[in-house]
């Protein structure tokens, strides 16, 4: 079982990392996180270079990234609320999946491996926003992976207490877990 986990916390120790660590604890196969914020990959510039070639035009990581979206069983979007968002960086590495939009829709091929996936969602944040927002963007960005959704885990009182101490949020993520090591064929 592979397992990809887009992380779009800032923080090395933080909430989000809290969940995820919890999460990759209990799954079975490999687990890569791809952590938004360190740099490596650049946000879409709508170049077009897509339209007519079978890659993306930016020199990046986001190549390799690209074939573990498509060798994944699971993938898991995992992220901070801004504003009721997914953050930006995460957003900005995402938006790189205008590349299998425009394979699908204007070249009309595939360039993921025919295969089901599983999609997951873990969010954290407090304050006064709600995460209905992010998770609809998430389940979006879960679709252009050739992810279905399956469930979300949400921890949204890190005002006051942390994710790690959240049991509702806990509870949600070893779920998650059971459901991705259940469907798993390893």
């Amino acid at each position: 079982m592979k397992t990809l986990i887009f992380n779009g916390s800032p923080h090395k120790k933080g909430d989000a990392a809290a969940l995820i660590s919890r999460l990759s604890a209990q799954l079975k196969g490999e687990v890569r996180v791809v952590d938004a914020w360190d740099g490596s990959i650049a946000p879409c510039n709508d170049c077009r270079f897509c339209s007519t070639h079978d890659h993306c035009n930016i020199p990046d990581a986001m190549d390799g990234v690209y074939r573990e979206i498509s060798a994944a069983d699971n993938i898991v979007i995992a992220s901070p609320l801004y504003f009721s968002e997914l953050t930006g960086p995460l957003l900005s590495v995402l938006s790189r999946l205008q590349y299998f939009w425009i394979a699908q829709n204007v070249r009309k091929v595939r360039a993921l491996a025919d295969k089901d996936r599983l999609g997951f969602v873990l969010l954290v944040g407090g304050g006064d926003g709600a995460p209905d927002k992010a998770l609809s963007t998430a389940k979006t960005l879960l679709k252009h992976m050739g992810a279905k959704f399956m469930d979300c885990a949400v921890s949204h009182a890190t005002d006051r207490m942390s994710a790690g101490s959240d049991p509702e949020a806990l509870a949600s993520v070893d779920r998650i877990a059971r459901t991705m090591n259940s469907a798993s064929i390893d």
